[in-house]
């Protein structure tokens, strides 16, 4: 009897691995180096229009990136209309929300065949919502409840604040495909730029940019006045209504038909059994734009309020301070307390108070809400918080083009995105006692431990190297009052001790 020939899988399994080693194949590297180009393409949804999204390798931090190339066939077109190009993208690396998919780099690359913008986004590897709910639909008949109110917040928040730019951008291709879902619970919104794009790329221009309404599955997101009427922020309110719906019962049934009908849309909305849920999809999705609410008022609606609003404000006090305290600081706050002391007490005449103890506060769910607030799942909603500002027209110079694919000649200097959520700051004399030296830690919100150090000049101020490290890219721009005042603190107390 022959024995059975194992060669075959043997034989599969080496085509898999050395398919591997070609996605992971560099085609391509930035003008800096630091972003590389790998041979697996990615559907990230970013942007339609964009005839090229692969997958690829930030060196610098160390994390998988998207490489989204948008080509131009006339490149004359393209040259006349360069300037206007370079001042829209760095208007668009500006746009910084923890709900919203990050633009991190673009670059021109122009020659005599071709002519093409690179740029660089933020990768969401758990996939969009649409194949979340797909997935989540084989084993539960029903969104949890408390999961649509977190999903709705962020998505709300990142239009709120789109929204409130001056002046507002408007999605316009608001859909579960252009949502993504990380595996911390963390929603983006992805496709952001393609409405702008079209709007503000010269007619000459336009041709890469392809129409979003060509899938006939998403046509159901779009409102009806969609097309005939100028935009405005109700598009993507109504966008909003229709996600929000198909959220709540994981799947609107298109009866085969690759197109979702208003029958279906209709059972979907009947099958709702939340009245407040109800009332607050279809406050969304009415005819009249004029009667659709705004993305920050939906934001106060009875359905979403999850989290106490004291509770929430304070989480967020502390996220926004905390760099002055311990990284263990809630551990080591309760293991001094009396956990049978009284935390809060209601007082209610002729019958005895309501009082809530610190034994019923679990601290490791106060750590996790924490983190959740950090990672932007339960955003500021609730309170008068600072309104992005109108995009302002950078005036610095226009990057150098790429004559090929990689160049020896250096970027300016990144901008740092992470904020610090913690800092340490240490001063110790010289042996000459001439000067001091400056060792300083930061701890980013990704938890990345970065320590500075530097020999201080009897003229240096804390606000000067709060500015220079901005300047280098070490510093979010954000933190840098912060960082000045905690220097000067530092100053003061060691210097004042000498």
């Amino acid at each position: 009897m022959a024995a059975p020939e194992p060669a075959p899988r043997r034989g599969r399994e080496r085509e898999r691995e050395e398919e591997s080693e070609d996605e992971s194949d560099i085609l391509e590297e930035s003008p800096c180096g630091r972003w590389q180009k790998r041979r697996e393409q990615v559907n990230q949804g970013n942007m339609p229009g964009v005839q090229s999204t692969f997958l690829a390798m930030d060196t610098e931090e160390g994390v998988e990136v998207v490489w989204n190339e948008l080509r131009f066939s006339d490149r004359k077109a393209f040259s006349a209309h360069e300037e206007k190009i370079q001042t829209m993208f760095e208007q668009l690396v500006l746009v910084d929300h923890p709900n919203i998919v990050k633009l991190h780099k673009y670059w021109l690359d122009a020659c005599e065949a071709r002519a093409r913008v690179v740029f660089i986004t933020e990768y969401v590897s758990s996939g969009s919502l649409k194949q979340f709910l797909k997935k989540t639909k084989k084993n539960h008949k029903a969104m949890n409840a408390r999961a649509w109110k977190r999903w709705c917040t962020q998505i709300l928040s990142a239009l709120s604040f789109l929204h409130a730019c001056s002046p507002p951008i408007i999605h316009g291709n608001l859909t579960s495909d252009t949502i993504f879902i990380q595996h911390n619970g963390l929603i983006k919104i992805g496709s952001v730029w393609h409405r702008i794009f079209s709007n503000a790329l010269p007619d000459d221009l336009r041709s890469p940019i392809r129409a979003e309404r060509e899938e006939l599955r998403n046509l159901h997101f779009f409102p009806p006045e969609y097309g005939e009427v100028a935009d405005r922020t109700a598009v993507d309110i109504f966008s909003f209504g229709m996600c929000a719906l198909e959220m709540a019962v994981l799947e609107i049934q298109a009866n085969g038909d690759t197109r979702v009908t208003e029958e279906a849309i209709a059972r979907a909305r009947h099958s709702l059994s939340d009245p407040n849920m109800r009332e607050f999809i279809l406050s969304c999705l009415a005819r009249d734009p004029a009667h659709r609410p705004s993305a920050h008022n939906l934001l106060f609606h009875r359905v979403l309020f999850e989290v106490h609003s004291l509770k929430l404000l304070a989480a967020h006090c502390f996220i926004q301070h905390q760099y002055l305290m311990p990284e263990n600081v809630v551990e080591e706050k309760t293991k001094s307390m009396d956990m049978h002391a009284v935390l809060a007490e209601i007082c209610r005449p002729g019958r005895p108070p309501v009082q809530w103890r610190y034994s019923e506060v679990s601290c490791m769910e106060l750590d996790k809400f924490l983190e959740d607030v950090r990672n932007g799942i339960y955003p500021l909603m609730n309170f008068a918080a600072t309104r992005p500002l109108g995009l302002p027209r950078v005036l610095a110079p226009p990057p150098e083009e790429a004559q090929k694919a990689k160049t020896p000649t250096p970027e300016p200097f990144d901008s740092e995105t992470r904020k610090v959520i913690q800092m340490q700051c240490n001063l110790e004399r010289s042996e000459d006692k001439a000067r001091w030296h400056l060792t300083l830690l930061l701890v980013l919100e990704d938890r990345l431990h970065r320590q500075l150090t530097y020999d201080l000049l009897p003229t240096d101020s804390a606000q000067d190297l709060a500015t220079e490290l901005v300047h280098y890219g070490f510093l979010h721009e954000d933190d840098r009052t912060k960082l000045a005042a905690f220097l000067e603190s530092t100053f003061l107390k060691y210097r004042g001790a000498q």
